[in-house]
């Protein structure tokens, strides 16, 4: 393919949507793709001259390889391709149909797709439960400081595209999936207590309640779990907290937790009010997860110094 015939951008080299087009036809051509070799077979296929071929960032980082990574970031959010298990991708039924089509596979036709507005949605809903963090407008606080609310903000925006994906990615996860995730997060989170123990109840009977957490060795303080992994669309209603307050009665329980990867309707909230019933939703839920690492790792950590003033004291 002659790469002078796409959109090109910074560097002479294509942008990453139109690449997407080639990205879909190669993903096509097997059962499915290890992300690299994805990567590069997509550059190779450009005939470029060896000079942009192997460009780098300041990183080392192949330029036109990493663009090829954006197409399939965002092709995946979109749901044309499926991240199948750890770096591997196969295109989707979406992506075979567009792949087929006529429309011309775009940034616009991309993020048109309900998957993608949804991440979208997610991502400004996140944003907007975060404060933004208070940023000195005096003449008087030092650029230092100003400097390290810079550095804290870019790693809140990071982190919010994070949980994100991963909220994308839970929603994907079999339900089985999903019940084991919510139990090991509350046990993180210290629900279980030193002498505890947690478990996830058989699909087949578990009467209304996904999870239970015993809080003491005698199981004398038990917690309740309901978890419910459904789509952004869903919302769970109120009959639904209703179920789960009389599954919790049956139990002689007086405290439960309902989880979903949705949100929850302001009956079902006022409900579960009245129920004592701890509500999670999707948002929230993800956001637990980073701060105790569940399902997550620390990918690099930053230590910002100041000075210290009573050390000079005299």
């Amino acid at each position: 393919m002659d790469y002078r015939q796409l959109k090109l951008g910074k560097h002479g080299l294509p942008t990453w949507d139109a690449l997407a087009p080639l990205v879909i036809k190669l993903a096509d051509q097997q059962t499915e793709w290890h992300g690299k070799e994805l990567n590069v077979a997509v550059a190779d296929e450009l005939d470029l001259p060896d000079d942009l071929r192997h460009l780098t960032y300041p990183n080392h980082q192949n330029i036109i390889e990493n663009r090829v990574g954006w197409a399939v970031s965002d092709l995946t959010l979109a749901g044309l391709l499926q991240r199948i298990r750890r770096g591997y991708y196969r295109i989707t039924d979406l992506g075979q149909a567009l792949l087929a089509g006529d429309q011309l596979l775009d940034q616009n036709l991309i993020h048109q797709q309900p998957k993608y507005r949804q991440h979208q949605r997610d991502l400004q809903e996140r944003q907007k439960r975060h404060q933004t963090l208070d940023v000195p407008d005096t003449e008087t606080e030092a650029e230092p400081i100003s400097a390290a609310n810079d550095l804290a903000q870019q790693v809140q925006v990071y982190n919010a595209e994070v949980a994100t994906d991963l909220l994308q990615r839970i929603r994907e996860s079999a339900p089985e999936f999903f019940e084991n995730l919510v139990v090991k997060l509350l046990v993180a989170m210290g629900y279980k207590g030193p002498n505890g123990s947690a478990w996830v109840t058989q699909l087949s009977n578990d009467g209304g309640i996904d999870g239970v957490i015993n809080q003491d060795a005698l199981g004398t303080s038990t917690v309740y779990v309901q978890a419910k992994r459904y789509e952004e669309v869903n919302t769970v209603q109120r009959p639904a907290i209703d179920s789960f307050y009389g599954a919790l009665s049956r139990n002689h329980a007086d405290r439960g937790v309902f989880i979903t990867t949705s949100s929850f309707s302001k009956k079902a909230a006022e409900t579960a009010k009245g129920f004592s019933i701890v509500l999670v939703d999707g948002i929230q839920l993800t956001e637990l997860m980073l701060q105790y690492h569940v399902g997550v790792q620390v990918k690099q950590q930053f230590t910002l110094f100041q000075i210290d003033e009573d050390f000079f004291e005299d």
